[in-house]
Order: C-alpha cells, then structure tokens, then sequence
C-alpha cells in the first residue's frame, strides 16, 4: 500500500515537474518571441514622451496604454536583466514600425529623440520667419516679438532685424529654444558674410558688410535664376559708382509694407518711403528679405560689363540693356508680350 502511494507519488511529482518545465519552455519561449516580434505601433499614436527621471513601471505603463505592448512582465524582466537600459534618456521618440522593444530601449538610450526641421526660405522676410517660428507648437516660444527686443536679445550690431538670419534647413527637437534657433541662423549669416566680405572683388561701392548685404537681398528678390544674379549685381554695382538711383521694385514693395496687395502702381513708386530707391539715393536703410549665399557672393563679386538697366523677359528671366533707349523698347515689347 505504501509502495502503491510512494509511486503515485513519484508519478505525480514527475507529471508536475514535466508541465512545470513545459511552462517554463513556454514562457521561455513567449519571452524570447517578446524580444524579437515588432511592437504593435499605432500609426497615429506613434509618439513616446520620456520625461527625466521615468522608470521602467511608467514607461511599461506609457507603452500599453498606447497598445505597443501586451507583456508587462517580459518587458519589465529584460530591463531588470540589462541594467544598461536603465540610462534611458528623456525626450520624444518615434517608435517605427518595425521597432522591437530591445530596439526601442537602445533607441532611448542612445537619445534617438524625434528630429523637426525648420527651413528658412530664401527671399523670405525676417517677420515672416517670426510668425512661422511663433506658430510651432513643440519649440519653446521665449522670445519677443517685438523687433527692438530681438535686436537686443540677439545681439544685433543693427537695430533692425530683416536679412540678419541665414536660409538654410534647420533640426530642433521638441522644447527646443526658439530663440536659439534664431541665434544659430543669426551666427550662420554673420560667418557667410564675414567670409565672402574677406574675398570680395575690388572697386566695389559698399563702405561695409551690412551694405553688401542690403544688395544682396535686393539681388535675392529680383531674380530666381541663378545665372543671373552676378548679371544683375553688376547693374546695380555700376549704377551705385554712377550715382544713378538703384530704381529696383523690390524695395519699393518693402517699403509699401503688409498692405501691399501684389499689383505695383504708380502711386507707390511715387510715394516716399526709406526704401522707394525710385526716390532716394543709394541703398534702402536696410535690407528687404533673407538672402542666400549665392546672392551674398554675388553682391560681392558682380559680373563686368556695360549694361545698366533690366527688364522682365515673361519667361522667369531678365532682358539687360546698356541704354535707356534700348532698356524703354525692350520694357515695350515685353509689355505687349504679357498681353498676348
């Protein structure tokens, strides 16, 4: 009788211990599987927020709300059995959609954060960089909008703020510094400048940088073609060592300002303004919009020759003219070709 208990015994405890060690495999298994299998990722809750100081039970906690993970345990058991991933890095993270849960931890600790890029076209206005900035929800808006604290705030050498920031792309991350962004394009125009100031050509009518600059954005506005740009460079060169008026539209649509509905009247160029170069002398006080770099080395290297006057050809190019007379036919002529 007591044989017969011990081996019901022995049988039981063998049957416990083989479904033990199946469990076991099982387990073994589904967490192996855990580790492998891409996480479930919600195509329009794809974003993860790691604050300083998150542990491992929130980030769980974050992830299966969003519906990424199903297997707490697992996920919890390999963070406490790789006690590197426990340097995770705040931030705002992507989580793609081939991402492992190994993978994401890696990503976090390597600081992968989400990437946003800010361009800054060329030809646009310091003012409209403001607004676009000032309309980013993820970049921390400590700046003010008002031009005489940016100027003081930035650092300006001017007391005006339109060309001072250079067209490029640039990356932030989330609860980045608006006013860093500025900065870093601020710093990136001063040093294109400085250095194409220190190989400009010579006999050139610009006492300073900041002169080359005005004529490089004026450059920038007139012309979308990048052939060109030396072209009219030297027109607007030689008319300044003539003391001829610049008489370019561009500043005059600076100066009419916001209200400006995109038909130039005659009105307006008659109309005195710091910036009507149909009026004054010389260059506007300031430029009129962001040049790039191409526009910047042509101000400072304008091509040689004759020609002092351009017109629109209707083809996104420029008819140049050495004369008056010569510049007023081609003006006629092109007239007549818009309305056909």
């Amino acid at each position: 009788m007591l044989l017969k208990k011990y081996l019901n015994f022995r049988i039981i405890s063998v049957i416990t211990l083989i479904v033990i060690l199946a469990l076991a495999c099982w387990q073994w298994f589904e967490y192996k599987s855990f580790l492998r299998l891409p996480l479930k990722v919600n195509s329009t809750d794809s974003i993860l927020e790691v604050s300083h100081g998150q542990g491992i039970n929130l980030l769980v906690s974050k992830l299966r709300h969003k519906g990424v993970i199903n297997q707490v345990y697992f996920a919890k058991l390999y963070y406490w059995l790789n006690p590197e991933f426990k340097l995770i890095k705040a931030g705002e993270y992507q989580i793609g959609t081939d991402e492992t849960f190994v993978t994401l931890l890696q990503k976090l600790i390597d600081g992968k954060v989400v990437q946003y890029t800010l361009t800054i076209v060329e030809g646009s206005s310091s003012y409209h960089l403001l607004d676009k900035l000032n309309g980013i929800s993820v970049l921390k808006q400590d700046f003010s909008l008002q031009p005489d604290n940016l100027v003081s705030e930035l650092n300006l050498k001017t007391n005006h703020i339109e060309g001072m920031f250079f067209p490029d792309t640039y990356h932030y991350t989330k609860g980045s510094s608006s006013l860093d962004l500025l900065k870093r394009s601020n710093v990136r125009m001063m040093k294109v400048l400085t250095s194409e100031w220190s190989n400009r050509a010579e006999g050139l009518p610009y006492k300073t940088p900041y002169e080359a600059l005005i004529m490089a954005s004026i450059i920038e506005k007139e012309t979308g073609v990048r052939s060109e740009r030396k072209k009219i460079a030297g027109v607007f060169v030689r008319r300044l060592n003539k003391k001829m008026r610049l008489q370019t539209d561009p500043t005059v649509i600076y100066g009419v300002g916001p209200q400006f509905n995109g038909d130039i009247t005659y009105k307006h160029l008659r109309t005195r303004t710091p910036y009507n170069t149909y009026l004054i002398n010389g260059l506007p006080p300031t430029p009129i919009a962001l040049p790039g770099k191409e526009s910047i080395h042509a101000a400072l290297h304008p091509e040689d020759g004759d020609t002092l006057y351009f017109v629109a050809s209707g083809d996104g190019g420029h008819y140049f003219s050495r004369t008056l007379k010569e510049h007023n036919k081609a003006v006629q002529r092109f007239l007549r070709k818009s309305k056909q």
